[in-house]
């Protein structure tokens, strides 16, 4: 008996600790999903999907919060003023002050400084180049000390500034002096840069944060269809809107001031942008309460530095594809996590957790795919210069010749619409997962056939030519009057529709990578890294100059064109494997850092 009474002993004993092993697998599982869907104000009473509704459910945006449609309307007057007052800035540099004019004005050519082609393009290129090296300070500035917001206040004050000394050098009395229109001309767009550059890094970061999910939940449809709502996809749709509002501004402000250094001065044509530019501080002020506004959280650019360097310990080789190799291992973010790190081993830096490490992983990687973006730069930037000088060596019936250019612009104020309402919906019902990293590939593909459409047509102008390859100082020989092409120039609707397209897939959806990728408190300065690819961008082109000229314009535009894509094939290459980790990326837990230490 008593043997029996310690048999049920035993199996009461097994049965407690099956039934505690039991409560702490449960507990265990409570806490993970807490953890995972842990209260926060903003995902709260939500149903999350289980892993099989997110591989099966259709997955939709969510709603566009009113403060970002009032950030774009800040860009959209920001870039009105921009584009308005630079579209002119070749013809005030490099053309002399027409006989007779106190303003400018021409019918016939407008101009002011008279300073030559090569000046215009020396300053115009420094100008481009300035205003997308400073968003690298202007990141820095947000990110640890004064805050999105504030950067972006700050730098419109310094932007208005820098268009006041811009109306000054295009006023009557002042213009009639070139060297001291040209001194305060220059001193404008140096103040104006540092502006814009605080503006452009902030200001792009600031109209997503306004959106606050950031995890996957379950929704209905006005019809009861049950689907996953994606933050990613409601940030990719705000970025699509945010490029609309850019591009409205841009057509608005280069048409009508192209018209009115033409028909008034440049006085008018710098002064009707700065009055636009006045929506901006209003904007800002009278949302002042509505925005969701990040604070700065200290420099974190040396911790993500030093976090590198340490997983390079090692690893170095004289070897490139062996240090390549080491750096792609799957341990070599592992490898610097705190949780490996005890005791005295771990460094006195190292104040953050695991998942800010993952963090640091994620917007390096990021930074790694916008490093192929100044190839597909270089097809963008042929919007500015050769299409333009293409288009005056074809038939134009009377339309200005740098007009044509805003059918890039035109074309994005129609399509984006088209792609957010019916192309990405569209492919979504059809189960084909259109990611970020593959309408960037595909956006390297779209640039390529614009080069390649602009190839085609240059070598037609040089058939149709009687001057043959060297159209540009066609003349007659009696009248000399210039001659062109018998080709209309509408021709060229193509490349830009083309070049509209690529900008939809590959900038705007850079744009939407720079923000989703970035860990929070790095958000302005990733951003700024990917603006900076502009620069670099024309850093490279200047490489090109020498073919962009007669006879080589059909090898300018091929190059391009073969250049994009052989980039866009290695890049989809080399990023397929991110490409597949896309929901997992977007799912990561936010880091935290100690910056007290």
């Amino acid at each position: 008996m008593a043997g029996l009474q310690a048999d049920k002993d035993i199996l009461a004993g097994l049965a407690e600790a099956t039934r505690d092993e039991m409560e702490l697998e449960k507990k265990k599982i409570e806490s993970t999903t807490s953890h995972e869907h842990e209260l926060d104000g903003i995902h709260d009473g939500l149903e999350f999907p289980t892993e099989e509704e997110r591989l099966t459910l259709r997955r939709v945006s969510d709603r566009i919060p009113w403060a970002a449609y009032l950030i774009a309307i800040c860009e959209l007057s920001e870039r009105f003023s921009y584009y308005g007052s630079t579209v002119v800035f070749t013809n005030f540099i490099q053309q002399p002050l027409p006989p007779g004019s106190k303003t400018g004005a021409s019918v016939e050519q407008a101009g002011a400084l008279g300073l030559g082609q090569r000046a215009s393009t020396g300053i115009g290129t420094f100008n481009t180049f300035w205003v997308y090296v400073v968003p690298l300070f202007g990141a820095y500035i947000a990110d640890t000390r004064w805050g999105r917001y504030k950067t972006v206040c700050v730098s419109v004050a310094i932007a208005l500034l820098g268009h006041v000394l811009l109306i000054i050098s295009g006023v009557p009395g002042v213009i009639n002096h070139s060297h001291g229109s040209l001194a305060v001309f220059i001193i404008a767009i140096i103040i104006m840069g540092i502006g814009t550059g605080g503006f452009k890094s902030n200001v792009s970061p600031l109209v997503a944060e306004q959106y606050k999910r950031t995890k996957l939940f379950i929704g209905y449809t006005k019809k009861g269809e049950r689907v996953i709502v994606d933050p990613s996809l409601t940030t990719s749709r705000i970025y699509m809107y945010f490029y609309l509002f850019i591009n409205i501004g841009a057509l608005i402000g280069q048409i009508s001031m192209a018209y009115s250094e033409k028909y008034v001065g440049f006085w008018l044509a710098y002064t009707l942008p700065t009055v636009v530019f006045m929506i901006c501080p209003f904007a800002l002020y009278f949302g002042r309460n509505l925005y969701v506004k990040s604070p700065p959280q200290g420099s974190v650019l040396s911790k993500s530095l030093l976090i590198w360097r340490q997983a390079m310990k090692g690893r170095w080789s004289w070897n490139p594809v062996r240090t390549w190799r080491s750096m792609s291992a799957d341990d070599f973010w592992e490898s610097v996590k705190p949780s490996r790190y005890m005791g005295e081993n771990r460094p006195s830096w190292m104040t953050f957790d695991d998942e800010w490490v993952d963090e640091v992983k994620r917007g390096f990687k990021a930074c790694s795919v916008f490093m192929w973006f100044p190839i597909y730069w270089l097809t963008y930037n042929q919007l500015n210069n050769n299409l333009t000088s293409q288009a005056a060596t074809m038939v134009t019936n009377g339309v200005p010749n740098d007009v044509l250019s805003n059918l890039d612009p035109f074309a994005l104020i129609i399509f984006i619409p088209i792609c957010d309402q019916i192309i990405y919906p569209g492919l979504r019902r059809l189960g084909i997962n259109f990611s970020p990293l593959k309408r960037i590939t595909l956006g390297f593909f779209t640039g390529s056939a614009a080069m390649i459409w602009s190839a085609v047509v240059q070598h037609y102008i040089y058939k149709r030519n009687p001057c043959g390859y060297y159209v540009s100082t066609c003349t007659d020989p009696v009248t000399q009057e210039p001659l062109t092409s018998d080709l209309n120039v509408w021709i060229q609707t193509g490349s830009y529709v083309l070049i509209a397209f690529s900008e939809i897939f590959a900038s705007i959806t850079g744009l939407e990578y720079a923000f989703t990728k970035a860990p929070k408190n790095m958000r302005s300065l990733v951003m700024s890294v990917f603006l900076f690819m502009t620069a670099i961008s024309s850093a490279i082109g200047e490489a090109f100059v020498s073919l962009s000229s007669d006879p080589l314009l059909v090898w300018n535009y091929a190059v391009m064109g073969v250049l994009a894509f052989i980039a866009g094939c290695i890049f989809w290459f080399q990023y397929r494997e991110l490409d597949a980790q896309e929901d997992a990326l977007n799912m990561m837990n936010e880091g935290h850092v100690d910056e007290k230490h």
